[in-house]
């Protein structure tokens, strides 16, 4: 495992704005979710139990419940006998994952738009400010605890459990695939923005514009992609 040079992540914090409490299995997927995205283990390692255990300080019970969460979800892979896998970081996938995630993801937002509570609306103005305090202070932890809480704001407004299930399975890996780019102020302060635009959309109760901030937001996500692809041609050089 690679340890990243940020501080500890906060996730409970992060999913705060939920409302409702952990579970000591969810923390500890929340933990683990946060310590893949942010890449403190590494893409491609192998781990056990016991080292994620460890890493984020709890029982092998609850670690164990959150590894076949994240498996699920598309962040590991459980080989018998051979350990616990990382997936790795790849700019096809991603791109092919995008695909997926424009329609469901509009979806999401039109309903949310429609069904969120006046609480959930006042929860989205304020994560609309955590992201453009993140990209003024070039705080990436900051950015990924609000987009965790982003994004468990809204499949907690949708009130469709099949959207949520279907978006569950796509959004950590594409957290990660962001993560990984991070670095660049600029990326940081673009996807931050749209955060924003989008998070402030589902707020007004419109579906057509909250649908239409989603599709911003997967354009600037694929033009990521791309752009990976091109630097690992570039990399790669003439055959």
């Amino acid at each position: 495992m690679r340890a990243s040079s940020g501080s500890a992540p906060d996730a409970a914090d992060a999913a705060g704005r939920a409302g409702k409490p952990d579970t000591l299995a969810t923390l500890a997927y929340r933990l683990l979710e946060e310590a893949i995205v942010t890449q403190r283990i590494a893409p491609g390692a192998t781990v056990s139990e016991a080292q994620l255990s460890d890493l984020i300080g709890m029982s092998r019970m609850p670690t164990r419940e959150a590894v076949r969460r994240l498996q699920r979800e598309n962040l590991l892979e459980v080989r018998p006998k051979r350990g616990i896998v990382v997936r790795t970081i790849d700019p096809h996938t991603q791109l092919r994952l995008l695909a997926m995630r424009r329609e469901v993801e509009r979806l999401l937002a039109r309903l949310a738009a429609r069904e969120c509570s006046d609480a959930q609306r006042a929860q989205l103005l304020e994560l609309a400010v955590d992201f453009e305090n993140a990209a003024a202070s070039t705080d990436t932890l900051c950015f990924v605890h609000a987009d965790k809480a982003f994004n468990e704001l809204c499949l907690a407004a949708c009130s469709n459990e099949f959207v949520v299930d279907t978006i569950r399975l796509l959004q950590g890996p594409s957290r990660r695939f962001w993560f990984q780019r991070a670095g660049d102020a600029q990326v940081l302060a673009e996807s931050a923005c749209r955060h924003a635009a989008l998070a402030r959309a589902i707020a007004s109760g419109d579906a057509d514009v909250a649908a239409a901030a989603s599709d911003s937001l997967i354009d600037f996500g694929e033009r990521l992609a791309r752009s990976a692809l091109e630097s690992d041609r570039a990399n790669i050089g003439p055959c």
